[in-house]
């Protein structure tokens, strides 16, 4: 059940945990997988049958791949970059590097519109936004944070 992008993707429908999706955003690529919600929150029972036989191919598929304790692994990943997101920002709120980048943006410390994705252990891509720019691109600028050495690098 993996797609041809190499992505495995797990079907869901309902409402969506935003905070949720934020971390599963950050670990995407470390994992593959992919949530995607197929419907809104009305769903037949024939559309509820045909999103769990797909779910269970793909759960075979990632059980193949990581283990028969995929489901655990994957939780306590998330877990952890939850609590390695509070890191990231510790290490970017005292860098004069990006203290500088959010001037240049306009962009207030406590205003700071993120996200944070995982690249390898201890390092990460932070992209800033700017959510009162209107019609131009909100995205203002990338840094590499890595938390071990606790340093900030410019993507350019």
């Amino acid at each position: 059940m993996i797609h041809e992008d190499g992505y495995y993707r797990i079907l869901g429908f309902g409402f969506s945990n935003m905070e949720r999706e934020k971390l599963q955003a950050g670990i995407i690529d470390k994992w593959k997988i992919k949530h995607v919600d197929v419907a809104g929150c009305v769903v037949t029972e024939k559309l509820m049958d045909s999103i769990k036989t797909e779910n269970q191919k793909t759960f075979a598929a990632l059980e193949k791949r990581y283990g028969k304790d995929w489901r655990t692994k994957y939780e306590n990943d998330l877990s952890h970059f939850a609590m390695n997101q509070v890191e990231v920002m510790d290490v970017l709120i005292t860098n004069k590097l990006f203290r500088n980048e959010l001037k240049k943006n306009d962009i207030e410390i406590d205003d700071v519109d993120k996200n944070v994705k995982e690249l390898d252990e201890g390092l990460y891509k932070v992209v800033v936004y700017n959510q009162k720019l209107k019609a131009e691109n909100k995205e203002c600028f990338s840094v590499q944070v890595n938390t071990k050495e606790r340093t900030v690098n410019l993507i350019k």
